[in-house]
C-alpha cells in the first residue's frame, strides 16, 4: 500500500511500521525518535486537546483530518493536568505541514509547540491509506523519528521498534499520574472570560469529590467543578484508607492509558474497598474499566479502538443517541458482565460496551469521554448525574 504523499522536499521525517512499511516525511516537533502503537484520530478539532490527553501515553496518533495546526497553538488548550503528564501522545502523523498560524487566541506554531513536549511528528503522510491499513489489520506498533539533516540509522530504529513490547501488559497509568495530591477549582471556560472558579463560599459547602489519576484530564476536574464540586486528585495509587480519611461524599476513577488489565493489579482492591463502604463512584474511559474490572468483569485489546469526536453512543434508557468523544483501544467484554452489573450504553458503530452501572451500589461509569475536550458536549448531564447521585447519598 502507497502511503508516501509522493514528491516533497528533502525528507527529515520517517515512519516505519512493524510490517515493514516504511515512509518518508517533513519532521515537525522535537528531534529524535519515539516508539509507540499507531491509531487513527477522526476529529477535525482538537488537536491540542487530543495531543495532551494522557490516555495517548504510548501511541503515535495518526490525523485522519488533513488540515492540523493551522490555528497555531496556545496555553489553554491542553489536557494533562500535572507536569508529570505533560508529553502524553508518543508522536503525531499529519498529512499536510501547516500553514501559519491563523487565529487570535495563537501564540505560536504546531511545530514549536510540539517541541516544547517532545513530541515528534512527521508530514507528508497520505493518512487516508494509512488509516485504511489500520482499519483492515489493526493498530500496528510503529516508530516515528525526526531529525533535520535528513540521515536516519534505519537498522537502530528497526531495533528500537521490534524491541517494543506493545501496549498489552502494560501498566502506564503510573507514568503519568500526579506524585502528589492537590486540590483543583478551575471550572469551565468561556468565550473571550477564560476559565472560571467555584467561590469561597461555594467551596465551604460544595459536595468534595475525589478523583483517582490514573491520567485525568483537566476537563473531567473542570466538569467536575461547573457542577459545584470541591475536588482534589489523588495519585493512582492512593489506598482506599487514605481516600476514605478525606471524606469524600464521592470518587471519580479518570481516564488514563495502557492496559486496564494490568493497571487494575493495584486499582481494582481499592476501587472493591470503596465500593464495600458505599461511596458513590463514577469511571470514564480506563476509569470505567476499572470499576468493570473489580465488580467482576473481564477486559480486552480491541483491533482499531475509538479514536474521535464524532462517535455515536446508544442510552439504552432513554434510547438516545449521544454524539461523543472516545479513545480507548481496550473495551470492557460486554459477554463477561456480571448479574450486578446493568449495561447503560452501547457503541453503535461495533456494539461493544460503552456504559455501566451497579444494582448493588451506586457506582456507574462510561467508556467515553462526557467532558469532551475536543468533542460535542452532548454528555456533559452525566456529571450532573453523578453529582446528584452524590448529593443523595450525602443527604441519607
Amino acid at each position: 500500500m502507497k502511503i508516501s504523499q509522493g514528491s516533497s522536499p528533502k525528507p527529515t521525517a520517517v515512519l516505519i511500521l512493524e510490517d515493514g512499511t516504511m515512509v518518508y516525511g517533513q519532521g515537525l516537533g522535537a528531534q529524535g525518535a519515539a516508539v509507540g502503537e499507531v491509531c487513527f484520530n477522526t476529529a477535525i478539532t482538537g488537536y491540542q486537546e487530543i495531543l495532551t490527553d494522557p490516555s495517548y501515553a504510548g501511541q503515535i496518533i495518526t490525523f485522519t483530518f488533513p488540515h492540523i495546526g493551522n490555528v497555531g497553538a496556545n496555553d489553554e488548550d491542553t489536557e494533562n493536568a500535572t507536569e508529570r503528564s505533560a508529553k502524553a501522545a508518543a508522536g503525531a502523523i499529519i498529512r499536510d505541514m501547516a500553514t501559519a498560524p491563523s487565529n487570535y487566541r495563537s501564540q505560536g506554531d504546531l511545530s514549536q509547540w510540539l517541541e516544547r513536549r517532545g513530541i515528534v511528528g512527521i508530514a507528508g503522510v497520505d493518512t487516508r491509506a494509512l488509516t485504511s491499513l489500520i482499519r483492515e489489520s489493526g493498530m500496528p506498533k510503529g516508530v516515528v523519528a525526526h531529525n533535520a539533516s535528513g540521515e536516519f540509522d534505519l537498522d537502530d530504529l528497526r531495533s528500537k521498534l521490534k524491541s517494543w513490547d506493545g501496549l498489552e501488559g502494560e501498566d502506564l497509568a503510573i507514568n503519568v499520574t500526579t506524585d502528589a495530591a492537590f486540590d483543583s477549582n478551575e471550572s469551565g471556560w468561556a468565550w473571550d472570560e477564560g476559565f472560571g472558579a467555584l467561590a469561597g463560599e461555594q467551596r465551604e459547602t460544595a459536595p468534595h469529590i475525589v478523583v483517582i489519576d490514573y491520567g485525568v484530564k483537566q476537563n473531567i476536574l473542570r466538569r467536575l467543578t461547573s457542577e459545584g464540586c470541591r475536588v482534589s486528585v489523588v495519585s493512582a495509587k492512593t489506598s482506599a484508607a487514605d481516600i476514605l480519611a478525606m471524606a469524600p461524599d464521592g470518587v471519580v476513577l479518570s481516564n488514563g492509558p495502557g492496559d486496564p488489565a494490568a493497571t487494575g493489579e493495584y486499582a481494582t482492591p481499592v476501587i472493591k474497598d470503596l465500593l464495600a463502604a458505599n461511596t458513590p463512584l463514577f469511571g470514564i474511559c480506563l476509569g470505567h474499566q476499572m470499576l468493570a474490572l473489580a465488580a467482576g468483569a473481564r477486559t480486552k485489546k480491541m483491533a482499531q479502538g475509538h479514536h474521535g469526536a464524532n462517535l455515536p453512543v446508544n442510552d439504552l434508557a432513554s434510547g438516545k443517541v449521544e454524539i461523543v468523544s472516545m479513545n480507548h483501544g481496550f473495551t470492557v467484554d460486554g459477554d463477561t458482565l456480571p448479574e450486578n452489573i446493568r449495561e447503560t450504553h452501547i457503541s453503535l458503530f461495533d456494539g461493544s460496551n460503552c456504559g455501566i452501572a451497579l444494582t448493588d451500589a451506586p457506582a456507574m461509569s462510561v467508556q467515553y469521554h462526557p467532558e469532551a475536550s475536543p468533542g460535542p458536549e452532548d454528555s456533559f448531564y452525566i456529571f450532573g448525574r453523578f453529582v446528584e447521585q452524590v448529593k443523595a447519598a450525602r443527604a441519607a
